[in-house]
């Protein structure tokens, strides 16, 4: 083990009791670097979660915040920035103490990511706010910009000497998805980052991963022993994971063109999702046990064997969308008007295991959707025998458990019920389990956990290179079908997607859930 793994493990609280869960768990001594702060990620999500984490007494006293972009700001700059986004965007009530507190190790280091000379005065910076904020030379490097710059943000963090710190202490490395465009990128980009920081040391963010929802599935499943005896191909039906969006692309045309829906969701997001939905029972909830199930299940994915039934594209056309009307994608600002970028995306999967053999996993994502949802389904089989007359269950679907990751984070439980009456009439009802309404607390960002994950060095809802690499095996055949076979559906925006979506569930016998 190295300096850097080590001094990730090293530091305890002495006067903690290891068996009490009361006490949340609050980083030691160390500083964090945002490259590319004054994007969107960075003041809505990033600044905000880590005023949160401050207000919530889990950062250390002396925390250090640095920030690297392109701008001719002056640490008071940077820290009216940061106040904003926090006022704007913060989860937790403002309170000046905090903000007192944490602005007094904010930094601001002038640059582009290829000047070696803005390198060493970040260092210098990193190590004078060692000597002034006592951050103790752990640090951890937020590569928020995009991934075409990885590769030489890496390399310049190895030159300048910050990706080492030295003796006891860490360097860490947060790398925002997507991990390439493909196998061959991906494995040129962990070729990069692995060559500078070993790799406990790199943590690859999946926002999804950090949801308290997300989580609450394996809760749900190993904490509870009516779930886990169904949970498999005798009971299954199938599994449906969708992840919808009512907004277009925005401004977003030259990050989303040539990469899709496909490679934007699928191949991290619900791949994960997924993946959590079908493991086995880990033997602990650490970050190797966890990790060694999830590759499991993604090495035992299997395709379909004709793609062009099995899968869909789609592109959004002008419809309303929320009472107004909208462009289509093609009519969109930066868009070429032959491109065939998909915003929809549906895949036909199975697993090929003891436990999910035979039982389809149908995963999609889409832009310009009815609404903004993201859940995991659970369908199951129908009772083998009704002693029901037709119209009495004209009205009885199939028993499911969804899980929602958002919005209205819960679970809904769907079964069949008798309806009032001196008739037998049984329809479906509802028992629905909401996070809002259940708990006083309310959920933490995901950005929160994360970010707290990494200054722990706890790396249990980061995917790791074998993840990522399996997950490109899986959508690469899809996206090179796609390429040479037509151009996507249409679906009008507003809608739930293609025709040929919804057909591709009918050869089946199947349809898709409205959420």
């Amino acid at each position: 083990m190295n300096a850097q793994e080590h001094a990730g493990t090293d530091w305890a609280n002495p006067l903690r009791d290891a068996q009490d869960r009361r006490l949340p768990r609050i980083a030691g001594p160390c500083g964090l670097v945002i490259f590319g702060v004054t994007g969107d990620l960075s003041r809505k999500k990033l600044m905000p979660a880590i005023y949160d984490l401050a207000n919530r007494g889990l950062l250390p006293p002396g925390f250090a915040l640095v920030g690297f972009a392109r701008r001719d700001w002056e640490n008071q700059d940077f820290a009216q920035v940061v106040y904003d986004a926090v006022k704007e965007h913060a989860r937790t009530p403002f309170r000046d103490e905090v903000w007192k507190q944490l602005a007094e190790g904010f930094r601001f280091v002038p640059g582009e990511f290829g000047d070696q000379a803005a390198f060493e005065k970040l260092k210098e910076t990193i190590e004078e706010l060692d000597r002034l904020r006592g951050t103790n030379g752990n640090h951890a490097f937020y590569l928020s910009v995009p991934p075409k710059f990885f590769p030489g943000v890496v390399r310049q963090l190895k030159e300048s000497g910050l990706a080492d710190g030295g003796e006891n202490t860490w360097r860490r490395v947060i790398i925002e998805k997507p991990f390439g465009h493909d196998l061959a990128s991906a494995k040129e980009l962990n070729k990069v980052v692995n060559d500078v920081f070993p790799p406990k040391s790199v943590f690859r963010i999946d926002h999804y991963l950090g949801k308290e929802t997300v989580q609450n599935i394996l809760a749900l499943r190993f904490a509870n022993e009516m779930f886990e005896p169904i949970w498999n191909r005798n009971y299954v039906d199938h599994v449906q994971i969708t992840m919808a969006e009512d907004i277009g692309i925005g401004g977003r045309a030259g990050y989303y063109d040539g990469i899709g829906a496909a490679r934007d969701v699928i191949q991290n997001h619900l791949l994960q999702l997924m993946a959590l939905t079908a493991m086995e029972e880990p033997t602990s909830f650490d970050a190797d046990a966890i990790f060694a199930e999830k590759v499991k299940v993604l090495s035992a994915v299997q395709l379909p064997e004709d793609l062009s039934l099995h899968t869909v594209r789609g592109q959004y056309s002008r419809g309303w969308q929320g009472g107004e009307k909208v462009i289509g994608f093609l009519d969109e600002d930066g868009i070429a008007k032959d491109s065939i970028t998909d915003t929809y995306a549906a895949i036909k999967l199975e697993i090929d295991t003891r436990r999910w053999a035979g039982v389809p996993f149908y995963l999609r994502t889409g832009k310009r959707l009815g609404r903004r949802v993201t859940e995991i389904a659970v369908v199951f089989q129908r009772a083998p025998h009704l002693p029901f007359t037709a119209t009495m269950t004209e009205e009885l679907g199939q028993n499911a458990l969804v899980i929602r990751v958002q919005p209205d984070e819960g679970v809904t439980v769907r079964f069949g019920s008798k309806v009032p009456g001196t008739s037998m009439e049984v329809r479906d009802v509802s028992m629905d389990f909401q996070y809002g309404e259940a708990f006083t607390e309310s959920s933490p960002e995901a950005y929160e956990r994360l970010i707290l994950d990494v200054l722990l060095g706890d790396p249990p809802l980061f995917p790791r290179l074998e993840e990522v690499e399996l997950g490109w095996e899986i959508l690469d055949p899809i996206e090179e079908f796609w390429a040479k076979n037509g151009k996507p559906a249409q679906y009008e925006a507003g809608t739930w997607g293609p025709a040929e979506a919804d057909e591709m569930l009918a050869r089946d016998g199947r349809s898709w859930r409205r959420p």
